[in-house]
């Protein structure tokens, strides 16, 4: 992601986020940077629709619309699945991805299957990954 890009993304924020506290507006700005990047490796002709307003993203591939939610197993609150599984229906989406960011190798495989099974992604999520920001790899994981 060029500069020019990461401070549209901070002054949209910025402007439309005024009520969230400094850190909730950090955690945004990480969250739409996650994002992009990751459409820059998985596939730069996504759609992205505005994504400032909920912790899942708004997408389309290919005519279908998605949603992706990015976590951090070092950083990341619990996940609400019953929240995710309103958002898809509320928004009219197809599929929903849930896409585990990390930024070194610390995190094994095993943690994030562990999560997984602990968690029942397999039954809210069409799409798993994992994305490694720094080497700008995705894994996927189902």
């Amino acid at each position: 992601m060029d500069l020019t890009v990461f401070q549209k993304l901070t002054e949209q924020i910025t402007l439309e986020c005024f009520f969230m506290t400094d850190s909730q507006q950090e955690e945004k700005v990480i969250q739409l940077i996650d994002l992009h990047h990751f459409i820059e490796c998985y596939n730069p002709d996504i759609k992205i629709f505005n994504s400032i307003h909920h912790s899942i993203n708004i997408i389309e591939e290919n005519g279908i619309k998605k949603g992706i939610l990015f976590y951090d197993l070092n950083h990341s609150s619990p996940v609400d699945l019953y929240q995710c599984e309103e958002f898809k229906q509320q928004h009219q989406l197809q599929e929903m991805w849930f896409v585990f960011v990390e930024e070194d190798t610390r995190n094994t495989m095993n943690h994030h299957i562990d999560f997984i099974i602990e968690n029942s992604l397999e039954i809210f999520y069409d799409r798993i990954f994992i994305f490694n920001f720094f080497q700008s790899t995705i894994n996927s994981l189902k």
